[in-house]
């Protein structure tokens, strides 16, 4: 089992519960948004065993979220640290849920949240808002490491480049299908644009490649 094994049946908890769910969205695995206003946020890492380095991870997400869990594959013996009652000490006192995923995909609750964590940076908080209202669907299963993000930035170079495979088009063209197309086609994050003319752009040789539907 691999950390993205247990991000679905994450998922499918996490959305049972009223929150719209997607993976990797600003470097945490699992983020979930409820449609309240103002909505709340939780965040969710995953590794396949409950260590330190989770609970580090887990220590930052509290600085800009409402709530945070920490979620592992069950351990098959009691030696694991969902049965150490020092490591659920340590979760509780921090405020962290705990849920285990067993190898058939069942979600366990551990220990819920012991109480709402206070928000400190709104500045990240905001980030990770509107990086999630952005990205169309979810793309990405949480737990991946050392792939690249399908960000909504990306997802909106690829709406650009996809519309300029039949013919050179102009950023206010493209405004109606991407609001942030002049940035984007300025900026050309990946190489994908070139400006063939006084405001009018069209795509490199690796744009078209990264949009062309392969043969």
């Amino acid at each position: 089992m691999a950390e993205t094994d247990l991000y679905l049946p994450l998922k499918a908890f996490m959305e049972s519960a009223g929150y719209v769910v997607k993976g990797e969205v600003n470097g945490c695995d699992l983020v979930g948004v409820t449609n309240d206003d103002p909505p709340v946020i939780v965040v969710c890492e995953m590794k396949l065993a409950f260590n330190l380095e989770l609970v580090m991870q887990a220590v930052q997400r509290a600085t800009y979220t409402d709530e945070v869990w920490l979620a592992a594959r069950a351990a098959k013996t009691a030696k694991g640290r969902e049965h150490d009652a020092r490591f659920r000490n340590l979760c509780r006192r921090l405020g962290f849920g705990m849920l285990t995923v067993s190898e058939a995909g069942a979600v366990n609750v551990v220990m819920a949240p012991f109480a709402v964590t206070p928000r400190k940076d709104a500045k990240k908080r905001s980030r990770l808002l509107d990086e999630h209202k952005r990205r169309i669907g979810d793309p990405q299963k949480g737990g991946g490491r050392g792939k690249p993000i399908m960000t909504a930035y990306r997802q909106d170079c690829i709406l650009c480049a996809t519309a300029l495979l039949s013919g050179s088009q102009s950023p206010k063209q493209l405004k109606p299908l991407v609001a942030r197309a002049a940035t984007i086609l300025r900026s050309n994050v990946y190489g994908w644009f070139v400006r063939e003319s006084r405001g009018i752009y069209g795509l490199t040789d690796l744009g078209r490649a990264a949009v062309q539907p392969q043969e």
